[in-house]
């Protein structure tokens, strides 16, 4: 049977609070193949996950229960145990964001998770962690470098016995190409918005594009095959974008909503991953 990557976007944003422990469990419990997720640094040099380099208003508490009033402070600036007493558990109500997501449920009390108990969830149930470098050259000072952060994420997942089951990907290619030269058994997806196929990828082992869904063709589909490419779309969440990118041969899909990901799978006669209980345990 075909082989298809059934991605859960951020564990499965549109459903539940995204990159917290809490969302993974339950995203764990649909049922994916592997987990999406992006990754800072700490001031202290811990792994967090988290998708903005700024905290972000329309998902964060501060400490004292109130909505933060604007992007702030740089993760980079706060250590764990600073960055540990914010709540990101739901979203701002009324905020754009929140408008975006109706269906997600919240969850109070949540929190950054650090990379180190994300491998602690996924591991044990030998679930691959797709894990994003959120750098960027156009703002180097909000994070540390992106060779920086692709070593700590190697690093964390060699302790965890997580190497295996661990794949990077970015929109910054430099750490990309770090990793392709220093540890070239990690498979790699290379994002972009464009259309543009990423060439070097190709001298990687298992490598992936990851395209703007909307930015593939056929034809692109079949350019990136042909060049050994798996060719895995984000951020894709209409069921008939699904059917239809499944129909053309893709490899995977990421997406918020892995519940209607796998109603498409299914109808096209793909093979489903269990799901999986698991329990959540604390972020810090």
């Amino acid at each position: 049977m075909r082989s298809f990557d059934l991605q859960g976007h951020r564990g499965a944003r549109a459903l539940f609070p995204e990159n917290t422990l809490e969302g993974f469990a339950a995203t764990l419990a649909i049922g994916v193949d592997t987990i999406e997720l992006d990754i800072a640094l700490t001031a202290d040099g811990v792994a967090v996950v988290t998708h903005d380099a700024l905290l972000n208003p329309d998902i964060t508490r501060g400490p004292d229960g109130a909505w933060l009033a604007a992007p702030g402070p740089p993760v980079r600036t706060l250590t764990l145990s600073e960055l540990l007493r914010f709540d990101i558990g739901r979203l701002r109500p009324g905020s754009a964001y929140a408008l975006m997501f109706p269906q997600q449920v919240p969850h109070d009390g949540a929190r950054f998770p650090t990379l180190e108990k994300v491998f602690s969830l996924t591991v044990p149930a030998g679930i691959r962690v797709e894990a994003e470098l959120k750098t960027s050259e156009d703002r180097p000072d909000l994070t540390v470098s992106p060779e920086a952060m692709a070593d700590a994420v190697v690093a964390v997942a060699n302790a965890a016995g997580a190497l295996p089951l661990l794949g990077v990907r970015s929109f910054d290619w430099r750490g990309l190409r770090y990793l392709l030269r220093c540890h070239p058994q990690i498979p790699l997806s290379w994002l972009n918005r464009d259309g543009t196929i990423p060439i070097e990828a190709s001298a990687g082992q298992n490598a992936a594009w990851a395209p703007q869904h909307n930015s593939l063709t056929e034809a692109l589909l079949a350019e990136a095959h042909a060049l050994g490419l798996r060719v895995v779309p984000w951020t894709v969440n209409a069921p008939a974008d699904m059917a239809r990118l499944i129909g053309w041969g893709v490899d995977g899909l990421c997406s918020d909503r892995p519940d209607l990901l796998r109603a498409a799978m299914a109808a096209a006669g793909l093979q489903l991953p269990p799901p999986i209980c698991v329990v959540s345990v604390s972020a810090g």
